[in-house]
């Protein structure tokens, strides 16, 4: 299979790395920066303070599976740090995820002042707010200001956050891949004597699901969220723009229409009807402290290495065993899970980019942010390896701050995982439809309706909630009706196109 060394030829065809579903609309570009224009420190890093620099006040918004008590104490340490090295302080406003995009939407519409803020394709949504103008560019104020960030990333990385040639957001580094498959609670795998070496496909988990629900009060089953539920398409055998994988001829499926897709919603509805799945799973936003500890079973789609001692951390500090059912992919989207832009509000935004500079190269600085105070919040049980206390008053995800290869490992976490994650980064499937980029103007209204749609149903459709007998066809026809045959009609004859000039040559 194509492996990532033929990225570079496929960055030269010019195409932003855009997916099928993210749209590329070529409005008026997003507000330039404005405020400071202090030069970096002597070095050409955020490395130390210079005396030119004025004090100021940074704001920044990310999120976070729960905010911690001890988020105070976290912030005075950083800016202990933060003044010294940049004349800066910086408020933390750290948000849950289930509340993040509304909260920030919020913000943003109503013209809140703050600097830095935490964006992704599947919170506070990039794409949609480069092209509402939240973000400003970033171009020069990464040459100026974080050259060592901008070396430290891959370019193609770089060029899977351009709008227009720009860049607005610099990507958290870590994994760039997706691979889909399912996490186990150990415990209770060892209990049953489940054999995870039998699962090739999401139906062969229900023999665990069956034995949790029968023997497990209080045990979920299989743990959903609607927002976190999606089909798919490379689990089934199709790529981001919903080729099928193998196809010459680049024909797009209009993916809900397909039988794989319907076999998905049924399965997903027989298991909810068998008490398989959680009650609220197509309300629930987020896995949090309510639910932790208390399921047995989750889907995954970013299975990087050592995430089950990640996910020990959060799920209430039982043992995970994953089971990978696909190959590790990247694709546009695996590219932009998490970044950190800089608002157009921001009175800073030189000092919020040496900001940047400074999280993603100094660890003491990324370290307090992912894990909090040494002695207090966790132990290191290695050189650079911590174990995180029980009852620890501050947790965080250290990918939602910057490069996760500068920082610590979680106890349980192998002591190449930074090395074999960077391996898995280079040697994933490259998706065929890889540099094309969908470009939204000629079906704007359209799209928007479809989105629309798709976001009243998929919940409820994906998690199993509702009858896909009754519910599939009305939401096909709303479908229809928002304008869905359209939108794939400009899709495809995008994709001819961009499969002319880039594949057929």
């Amino acid at each position: 299979m194509t492996k990532m060394k033929y990225v570079s030829m496929l960055l030269l065809c010019g195409a932003l790395l855009l997916g099928a579903c993210s749209g590329g609309g070529q409005g008026n570009k997003p507000a330039g920066n404005g405020g400071e224009t202090a030069q970096p420190s002597n070095n050409g890093s955020a490395g130390g303070e210079d005396e030119s620099l004025s004090e100021v006040e940074l704001i920044w918004y990310y999120g976070v599976s729960q905010v911690s008590p001890d988020q105070k104490l976290i912030e005075d340490e950083v800016n202990k740090i933060v003044k010294e090295k940049i004349n800066a302080t910086v408020k933390l406003r750290p948000v849950d995820f289930g509340s993040y995009t509304t909260k920030l939407n919020t913000a943003s519409a109503a013209g809140e002042k703050f600097d830095l803020v935490w964006t992704a394709n599947w919170a506070f949504n990039y794409d949609e707010n480069v092209k509402k103008g939240a973000f400003i560019p970033l171009d020069e104020l990464l040459e100026k200001h974080a050259p060592e960030t901008l070396k430290a990333i891959p370019s193609f990385t770089w060029d899977a956050t351009k709008y227009q040639g720009e860049i607005y957001a610099v990507p958290n580094y870590q994994t760039i891949t997706s691979r889909y498959g399912v996490s186990l609670r150990k415990d209770f795998v060892d209990k049953y004597g489940f054999d995870t070496s039998s699962v090739k496909k999401l139906e062969d988990l229900e023999p665990f699901l069956k034995q949790v629900k029968e023997n497990e009060k209080g045990i979920v089953p299989l743990m959903l969220t609607g927002p976190g539920t999606v089909f798919e398409p490379f689990m089934y055998g199709f790529d981001d723009s919903g080729v099928r994988i193998g196809d010459d001829t680049f024909q797009s499926n209009w993916l809900e229409q397909t039988p794989e897709y319907k076999s998905f919603v049924e399965l997903m509805r027989g298991w909810f009807e068998k008490g398989y799945i959680n009650d609220d799973a197509s309300t629930v936003k987020q896995i949090d402290s309510i639910y932790n500890g208390k399921y047995a079973a989750g889907l995954e789609s970013a299975m990087k290495p050592g995430y089950e001692a990640e996910k020990k951390a959060s799920n209430g500090g039982y043992d995970v065993i994953g089971v990978p059912l696909t190959e590790a992919t990247t694709r546009r989207t695996s590219n932009i899970t998490t970044l950190t832009a800089i608002s157009r509000t921001s009175a800073n935004p030189d000092r919020a980019m040496m900001l940047i500079e400074l999280v993603n190269n100094d660890p003491e600085l990324y370290n307090l942010l992912s894990f909090g105070i040494e002695g207090k919040h966790y132990e290191k049980v290695e050189d650079n390896t911590v174990k995180i206390g029980a009852n620890a008053g501050y947790r965080a995800q250290n990918w939602v701050f910057g490069n996760v290869f500068n920082g610590y490992l979680v106890e349980g976490q192998a002591a190449d995982t930074w090395e074999e994650t960077k391996k898995l980064n280079e040697s994933a499937f490259v998706q065929p439809t890889f540099g094309f980029a969908f470009d939204d103007t000629n079906v704007k209204a359209e799209y928007a309706n479809v989105m629309a749609v798709k976001a009243e149903y998929q919940p409820l459709l994906m998690t199993g909630t509702v009858d896909p007998d009754k519910y599939l066809p009305e939401y096909l026809e709303k479908l229809r009706n928002a304008g869905a045959e359209k939108v794939q009609a400009e899709l495809q004859k995008q994709l001819d196109a961009w499969v002319a000039e880039n594949v057929k040559k």
